[in-house]
């Protein structure tokens, strides 16, 4: 090898001229571990794998953007042509936000349950969309909801429907609140499976078959009765439990009835009947809902279970009727505090860690230790860049960060993520078991994505939310292309695809070059325009029920440096496809190590051939760019 084929860490000082530090990273070669996606009873998972001794947010972004990640100080790419489940790098510019329906039913969720003072650096402006829907069923913002009452006409727009259901939908998920607080607070049985509620809507026509002081009955929902069956039958089955406390009650033999249950909602949804307008009322064990007019205007016809006169009569002559009035005590509303702190081992957050792995994932607590959560989520190669003031860094600086979740001052959740030039990037989510009612890896989401938008007046650089990995073979991993409009990243010439056409290829197989279906977009889009439009988001979301935001990355394994390496295969990469992938010279990699910056003397004829192939395929994982810019450590160079 000749004297120029490398270069020494002294023939080079363009990286400790670098304010921001310096990146320093051991080649760990080729890497095979276990898959956590597809549970392969093999070492099928192959990555190229880094140890990062420090990394400057600057490289590590531009890292990123070549399909790696981290987990902890361990830099790890797939070989997405040889591993088994081939992991492509998703993104979503915050600006282009289009929240879903559900999205939107989990924040309006998180806000009638809490206020919420400020995030992180920000103001939240809590939305009140919802609650101005059903505020007043007789005026004209109603009107659209539903049909005219004049015109009684069968025949709606898309809007009016849309937002008549997303009006069902908002007090369904009222309800399913109230119920998951009752079993917080241990007024219901935990750890079962309760039904979700139904809220239907009363047509006009029923509600001129109903007794007096009944016209207005909007919507109504028989959820307590289902509670009711649900809860008698777990009760029956808990042969040794000899009495079950149930609104403070000791019952004993029998389960709460449908009436004290309606009543206990009617009573939990004080809140909502303050903001929407709404009278709620408990009726012999129907949930009822009112309007606070004379007259209400909804007409159409709903297929629901009959309230009839009979039973009104018997509500109303028996008191049975509960109006959620002054009379009942005030719900309290919680507060939700979000707090961003740097990454650091916080007790508090490794205990609500510990909880999370065993009772979600199912860890055996042994397996869950303070030295392996250090390792995974507080250790951090990323050199902080603390704000500067001239828009360029945001007011909490680039780095590693924890955001912490309270409500009422109790730790409900932890977000794990890296603040870069140009993103933010989600790296794991874990929360409180009990709270898993608020989808708080949904809500978290929400938030991380508002968080970039807010702070593009700091960074103007910083537009994007980076979700981690999709991964299109693990069903599991689907959840990510939720948040929409996002771009996946082409594993060979690292181009951003837009979800919506790459999906149909991923159909047919597991690895693709995105770029190749792009470029040949222009030709052929009415054809494929159809295609994305025909299977797009039939499953997505689907097996992500319990919230388990996957939470990026876990499933990697942690791929350990020391994993089983393959450096003596053949270098695959001189083989595979090459266009538009750059070209570079090993000499101009800075190189580190051994107590000596004399390469040529370290290392013999035989040794220099092998670090010289070596150097060849680091320069094709990273890039040429990257791979003059981070210096090369060889063994232990501290």
């Amino acid at each position: 090898m000749k004297k120029s084929k490398m270069r020494s860490e002294a023939s080079s000082s363009s990286n400790n001229s670098n304010r921001k530090g310096e990146t320093v990273v051991g080649d760990c070669g080729t890497c095979r571990s276990s898959c956590g996606y597809c549970k392969s009873s093999g070492r099928t998972s192959i990555t190229h794998g880094l140890w990062a001794y420090s990394v400057t947010v600057d490289d590590y972004q531009d890292l990123l953007d070549r399909g790696w990640r981290r987990s902890g100080s361990f830099l790890y790419k797939p070989d997405m042509e040889r591993t088994c489940c081939p992991s492509y790098t998703i993104r979503l510019r915050a600006s282009d936000f289009a929240p879903s329906k559900e999205q939107r039913r989990v924040s309006r969720r998180m806000q009638s349950v809490v206020y919420i003072p400020r995030f992180l650096d920000g103001t939240v402006d809590v939305e009140k969309k919802s609650v101005e829907l059903i505020k007043d069923p007789s005026t004209s913002n109603c009107n659209k909801v539903s049909s005219s009452v004049e015109n009684n006409s069968l025949s709606h727009n898309n809007e009016e429907n849309n937002k008549e259901e997303e009006i069902l939908q908002f007090l369904s998920g009222q309800i399913d609140n109230a119920v998951q607080l009752c079993i917080v607070s241990g007024q219901f049985l935990s750890g079962i499976q309760l039904p979700k509620a139904s809220v239907k809507k009363v047509s006009q026509a029923k509600r001129k078959l109903l007794v007096e002081g009944m016209e207005n009955l909007l919507y109504t929902s028989n959820i307590a009765f289902q509670l009711a069956a649900t809860l008698n039958r777990a009760q029956l089955a808990e042969k040794d439990v000899q009495q079950i406390r149930v609104f403070g009650q000791s019952i004993e033999d029998t389960g709460p009835s449908p009436k004290i249950i309606a009543a206990k909602l009617a009573s939990s949804l004080i809140q909502l009947a303050e903001t929407s307008g709404l009278s709620i009322r408990a009726c012999n064990g129907h949930l009822n809902f009112y309007s606070a007019m004379k007259q209400a205007s909804l007409d159409e016809d709903v297929h629901i279970g009959t309230v009839s006169k009979e039973s009104a009569k018997t509500c109303e002559s028996k008191g049975g009727c509960l109006k959620n009035s002054s009379e009942h005590p005030q719900a309290k509303r919680h507060k939700l505090q979000i707090r961003l702190k740097r990454s650091s081992f916080d007790p508090q957050e490794f205990e609500l860690y510990r909880r999370y792995q065993i009772k979600v994932h199912n860890d055996k607590p042994d397996q869950v230790t303070e030295t392996s959560y250090r390792r995974f989520l507080v250790d951090s190669p990323l050199v902080f860049v603390p704000p500067s003031g001239d828009d360029t860094v945001p007011p909490c600086g680039f780095g590693s960060f924890h955001q912490q979740y309270l409500i009422d001052d109790r730790l409900v959740a932890v977000g794990v993520i890296d603040i870069l030039p140009r993103c933010l990037s989600s790296k794991y989510l874990f929360w409180d078991p009990d709270y898993a009612f608020l989808s708080l890896g949904k809500y978290s989401a929400l938030q991380e994505i508002s968080w970039v938008k807010e702070n593009q007046t700091h960074c103007p650089t910083l537009q994007y939310y980076y979700l981690g990995y999709y991964i299109h073979s693990c069903r599991k991993m689907r959840y990510k292309a939720a948040y929409h409009p996002s771009e996946l990243l082409c594993p060979l010439r690292y181009q951003w695809v837009p979800y919506d056409i790459a999906r149909p290829l991923l159909d047919r197989k597991p690895y693709v070059v995105l770029s190749d279906f792009a470029s040949l977009q222009n030709e052929s889009s009415p054809c494929i325009s159809e295609n994305v439009m025909g299977c797009q988001h039939d499953d997505i979301g689907q097996g992500d029920s319990n919230d388990v935001r996957m939470d990026y990355d876990y499933d990697d394994e942690m791929l350990d440096p020391e994993s089983e390496s393959d450096d003596d295969e053949p270098d695959t990469e001189t083989s595979r496809q090459t266009v538009g992938v750059e070209d570079g010279d090993i000499s101009n990699i800075v190189i580190r190590g051994q107590g000596t910056r004399d390469i040529q003397r370290v290392f013999g004829p035989i040794q220099r051939r092998s670090l010289e192939s070596q150097l060849r395929k680091y320069m094709k994982v990273v890039g040429a760019e990257l791979s003059e810019r981070m210096v090369y450590a060889l063994g232990s160079y501290l």
